[in-house]
């Protein structure tokens, strides 16, 4: 059962979405919790979730999705040296704002990992 608490990183309140798993990660992503945003539409959307699942899958293999070229090569020298990590995901079939993004921001303690739209950052 998902439940409500805040991330420590933008100080929203967050749902933890228990259904969300990750296989063979490169990294530990320490608990795993969504923006209300991404939960509610997760929540009606099932192909959305899936969308997330996917996302997810992408980034704990190292995937950082569409990010540009530097961001993508910060992420691998995060990964070695243990600081944060953010990756982000399109998918024009699920406009939010009139973009169709998610990020997936992995803490530098590696305590959670947060799944959100860019405009709830």
């Amino acid at each position: 059962m998902p439940f409500l608490e805040r991330d420590t990183h933008t100080k929203k309140e967050v749902k933890t979405i228990d259904a969300l798993f990750v296989i063979n990660p490169v990294f530990s992503t320490g608990q795993i919790v969504a923006s209300r945003g991404v939960y509610d539409l997760a929540c009606q959307n099932p192909e959305f979730a899936k969308f997330i699942q996917k996302s997810l899958n992408r980034h704990v293999k190292g995937d950082w999705g569409d990010v540009d070229d530097e961001d993508k090569e910060t992420n691998d020298c995060a990964l070695k040296e243990g600081t944060r990590l953010l990756s982000a995901y399109n998918d024009d079939r699920f406009p939010k704002n009139g973009v169709a993004t998610i990020w997936i921001i992995t803490e530098a303690d590696r305590s959670a990992t947060t799944i959100l739209f860019p405009d709830e950052y």
